[in-house]
């Protein structure tokens, strides 16, 4: 679906390069990468530790500043935004869940939710009843008056989910979301994030080494180097036909040497 600007990609970025100095030395972690992504999406970036996914991800998301290139977000480039403008752009268009949850442990499920509606300039929602509404989305409706120590890694990662999709963003980004979970818990988040993807149409963008998560998204893109090595449809058979090959690959066992490949 198009923004009312007739504007269909959530995400734009263009030869987004970035250089890293160590000392004497120059690390090119990102080197060239061109990806679009469309409203609705719920795809991922895999690559092997060191691809880049990371560095991607966090300027996408406005959190690093690109060497060059350029990068727009729900149609507005923030390329070259202040500090400040920058920081209204991440309350107000992107969702941040990372692999630890990053909830404030003095303040219940509710409260933690609450707080970037009470920091956002133009309050769409009603703090407390906006949180509840979330919760309720991501079944835990029973646990909004529970502190971060009373919930489990699982619940305490969807509160995170829901705090993060406070204000409406049109852009989820999730770097690692379920890399300190275990088996259930893993799949209870990607239960979650599917269910929110297709509720509320937000776009989900996941950096995983995790194989079994990659195999349940509709779109990957690889990354080598910090060079795109693939980028793969979710309309396409050979994406369709990859999907099938991981989760059989789940079933015989097999999938757990790729993932010691991967990391």
């Amino acid at each position: 679906m198009a923004d009312q600007n007739g504007n269909n990609y959530v995400v734009q970025a263009d030869t987004l390069r970035k250089d890293l100095k160590l000392g004497e030395v120059v690390v090119h972690a990102v080197r060239g990468v061109t990806m679009h992504v469309k409203r609705g999406e719920f795809m991922g970036i895999i690559g092997p530790s060191g691809s880049g996914k990371s560095t991607l991800l966090g300027m996408i998301g406005g959190l690093d500043t690109p060497t060059s290139g350029t990068i727009h977000i729900d149609g507005q480039n923030i390329t070259n935004l202040d500090e400040r403008a920058l920081t209204r752009v991440r309350n107000e268009k992107i969702g941040f869940v990372f692999q630890f949850f990053n909830l404030i442990p003095t303040l219940t499920a509710v409260e933690n939710i609450a707080l970037p509606i009470q920091f956002a300039h133009n309050r769409k929602f009603s703090p407390t009843k906006r949180a509840k509404e979330l919760l309720d989305l991501l079944g835990l409706g029973d646990r909004m008056h529970h502190r971060p120590s009373q919930l489990s890694g699982g619940e305490q990662q969807r509160v995170a989910m829901a705090r993060a999709l406070a204000n409406d963003p049109p852009l989820l980004l999730c770097d690692e979301p379920t890399g300190n979970l275990d088996t259930f818990s893993s799949e209870m988040v990607m239960s979650a994030l599917r269910e929110v993807q297709q509720q509320t149409g937000t776009t989900v963008i996941i950096v995983t080494h995790d194989m079994d998560i990659a195999s349940q998204l509709e779109r990957l893109v690889s990354l080598v180097d910090g060079r795109v090595a693939e980028d793969v449809d979710a309309r396409s058979s050979a994406q369709l036909a990859a999907v099938e090959m991981l989760r059989d690959k789940r079933t015989t066992g097999e999938l757990s040497i790729m993932q010691s490949r991967i990391r």
